[in-house]
């Protein structure tokens, strides 16, 4: 059955059919027999236009689900289905059929679409996940996926969708992982991506993204980024180590300048950071050797000068080093070779003058194409001579010096026991306040014996019974963790409100304190938090263990020119 979308867009195809027919100076009629109407091509391009006037009426994609036929079992099931099935309108080829029981209200039963009960309420069901990963798909991205506002996990990498990331993803706010890699998608750094609260993992890789990335990139509270294989021209700033992720690969794009000293402040988190290919200028910052956990950092294919810093040497979980395809200098510090875990070690075409014999030794190394004496495949002793006579002056750079973040301060201590603060009693006024009639027992919480207060004789107040004096004028009365009157005994362990003085009137319902914190029920389900357990999606791609599993690295480059030196 034609949905109603499709009977939308006829109308309004007909409808403008109908204005140019009326009002153009140029009908589209074939000239060639007045009885012919549109063309296939001129129908398809108003067919295009008429979809894209739909899409970006966003509200009005309600529309869709007005067939009396469909039941939805709640209203975010409803906006799921308006979604897919405008994500279903905008698939071109599906190689694999992946979408074709995208058809009818059951949504969580449709392919590649994981349900899970809603985080603000468990009794209801939502779109939780969508994986589409390796589907061949083409197609596009439209505007109304932003009504999966429940939304974990989306994956689509390795598809053919082009076009953009689209705005109103900013609604996705529980969004935990975006995976566009290896597709068509192109344009600027989609900076929705800025707006999403809840992510942690971010793939961009092998897409044709352009231009700059923002800055505040790095200050997102992200696990991994990967924007590798782009076309991003940009140089890193010098927030670039406040990120606190684990994987960062920048590879294959055309950032240049400095690398940043700053990198040094990720020391907490990061285990693999990788620049290869890209336009690096400068001397490697001494502050890479804060980076204690590091196991994979790739700085090859790069213009970068001046020494191997000896502080490398105190990268003590390293495993795999490639400083290859630059213009490094001097002798290799021996502390890099004994570092404990270093399994590969590649430092080919560059300049080094010495290496220990430690580093022979390594199980896997490449030397290759330097100016080192007694071994094989070297530069020849004029490049090498050229190369040395012109010093290395890193301040010439001018990069940015290293300021270390300074860490937060610990949370106060709670104070022990949780008291509640004192609770003041209001003094009785000169000359006594009568009791109200029917004063009865303590609170019931207080196990002591009830206090039976007889009730005043009209015009008077007599002495409490059993002697008990009125608190004197101006003095307020205990507060709640002094102890009970004499009759009761000390207070119990827990703290709870003093009875209500013998001569005071009731006190103000304000005076009961509110229970301890903990002793509160717990606070409802924030939004924020990762994603549902529930979640039945394949497990994220995990971030790629050196060298990349999915998909390759470009190959390499040949040899950068001998320079003539």
């Amino acid at each position: 059955m034609m949905s109603l979308v499709h009977i939308l867009t006829a109308l309004l195809l007909l409808i403008t059919l109908h204005l140019h027919l009326t009002s153009s100076t140029e009908p589209i009629f074939n000239h060639n027999n007045a009885s012919t109407l549109l063309s296939h091509a001129e129908a398809l391009y108003i067919r295009h236009r008429q979809l894209l006037y739909y899409r970006d009426r966003f509200d009005d994609a309600a529309a869709a689900v007005d067939d009396p036929s469909l039941v939805f079992e709640n209203p975010r099931i409803r906006d799921a289905y308006i979604a897919l099935q405008a994500w279903k309108d905008a698939i071109l080829s599906d190689p694999y059929n992946l979408t074709a029981n995208w058809v009818g209200s059951d949504v969580c039963s449709y392919s590649c679409v994981f349900c899970a009960p809603a985080p603000d309420n468990p009794r209801i069901r939502t779109v939780a996940g969508i994986d589409l990963n390796h589907g061949d798909i083409a197609g596009y991205l439209p505007e109304e996926l932003g009504l999966l506002t429940d939304l974990a996990l989306f994956h689509v990498n390795s598809n053919r969708f082009c076009g953009t990331v689209p705005k109103r993803f900013k609604n996705l706010k529980l969004l935990h992982e975006l995976d566009l890699s290896n597709n068509r998608f192109a344009g600027k750094f989609p900076a929705v991506v800025l707006k999403l609260p809840s992510l942690k993992f971010l793939d961009l890789r092998y897409n044709e993204f352009e231009g700059g990335v923002p800055a505040a990139l790095f200050d997102k509270p992200l696990d991994a980024i990967f924007i590798n294989s782009n076309r991003f021209v940009f140089e890193l700033p010098e927030n670039f180590g406040n990120s606190p992720v684990s994987v960062i690969v920048l590879a294959d794009n055309k950032f240049h300048g400095c690398i940043p000293a700053s990198l040094g402040n990720m020391a907490d988190t990061l285990n693999e950071i990788i620049l290869m290919d890209n336009q690096f200028r400068s001397c490697l910052p001494v502050e890479i050797g804060l980076l204690k956990n590091v196991t994979v950092f790739d700085v090859s294919f790069n213009q970068l000068l001046g020494p191997l810093p000896e502080e490398v040497g105190g990268m003590e979980s390293l495993e795999q080093l490639n400083v290859a395809h630059n213009m490094l200098s001097g002798t290799i510090p021996e502390s890099i070779c004994e570092l404990p875990n270093l399994q590969n070690f590649t430092y080919s075409y560059n300049f080094f003058t010495g290496e220990p014999p430690s580093c022979l030794g390594l199980a896997e190394f490449d030397d290759r194409r330097n100016c080192l004496p007694n071994r094989p495949l070297q530069k020849s002793i004029a490049q090498c001579k050229t190369f040395g006579s012109r010093p290395i002056d890193c301040s010439a750079f001018k990069c940015a010096p290293f300021v270390p973040t300074l860490p937060s301060p610990p949370p106060p201590s709670p104070p022990v026991g949780f008291p509640p603060p004192p609770v003041v009693v209001p003094s009785p006024p000169k000359g006594g306040v009568p009791s109200p009639p029917g004063a009865g027992p303590s609170p019931p919480v207080v196990p002591s014996p009830p206090v039976v207060v007889p009730s005043p004789p009209k015009g008077g107040v007599p002495s409490p019974p059993g002697g008990v004096p009125s608190p004197p004028e101006g003095v307020p009365s205990p507060p709640v963790v002094g102890p009970s009157p004499p009759v009761v005994g000390p207070s119990p362990p827990v703290p709870v409100p003093s009875p209500t003085p013998l001569n005071s009137p009731p006190p103000p319902v304000a005076v009961y304190s509110p229970p301890p914190p903990y002793s509160s029920p717990p606070p409802p389900p924030v939004f924020s938090h990762p994603p549902p357990p529930q979640v039945q999606s394949p497990p994220p791609p995990s971030p790629p263990i050196y060298p990349y599993q999915s998909p390759p690295p470009p190959p390499p480059t040949p040899s950068p020119p001998i320079y003539p030196y």
